[in-house]
């Protein structure tokens, strides 16, 4: 090796390192919430009001390829939620009987609701506890949107994916 060579010294990069890639630019400190769910999926509430037959809510079930329904008055005020699982039940219970029957009777009327700025942590904590999967998200009029067990998982998911491949770009640089 000539005399002349110097192996590279830490000072010797002082001031070219680039700061890009540090914990605290790829790291999210926001802690996910409701509103983040319902800013992807969109905040359409489809309800139904009491005195609607079981056979109808089917219908909008099987129309919107969804699994439950938010129950409102004539003001849009939350009276309940209607899901598949409610409508199972209600079958084998009362066969060949259930279609003409009113939402009202078949609904849950002691409904779990969440808000906007509430903790997708919190609100999949409590949808697991109460082993339900639909929760309506209610403002100041009523409600805005429903959230599903799934959406909270699928964005957890995309949350853990994403801070991977952050901490990639950290670790690799």
């Amino acid at each position: 090796m000539p005399t002349s060579y110097q192996a590279p010294m830490r000072k010797d990069r002082k001031g070219s390192q680039s700061h890009s890639q540090d914990t605290a630019s790829n790291l999210k400190a926001k802690t996910a919430v409701v509103g983040d769910i319902l800013d992807s999926k969109g905040s359409n509430v489809i309800a139904i009001q009491p005195g609607e037959t079981l056979g109808r809510a089917v219908e909008i079930l099987r129309d919107k390829r969804i699994g439950a329904l938010v129950v409102t008055d004539d003001t849009g005020a939350l009276c309940g939620i209607l899901s598949e699982r409610d409508i199972v039940r209600k079958l084998a219970d009362t066969p060949g009987q259930t279609l003409p029957q009113l939402v009202e009777d078949v609904m849950t009327k002691e409904v779990e609701t969440c808000g906007m700025n509430d903790p997708l942590v919190s609100v999949l904590k409590r949808m697991s506890d109460g082993r339900f999967r639909h929760m309506p998200v209610m403002g100041d009029s009523g409600p805005i949107g429903m959230v599903t067990i799934g959406d909270v998982i699928t964005h957890r998911l995309n949350e853990v994916e994403h801070e991977a491949l952050q901490l990639k770009q950290l670790i690799v640089g």
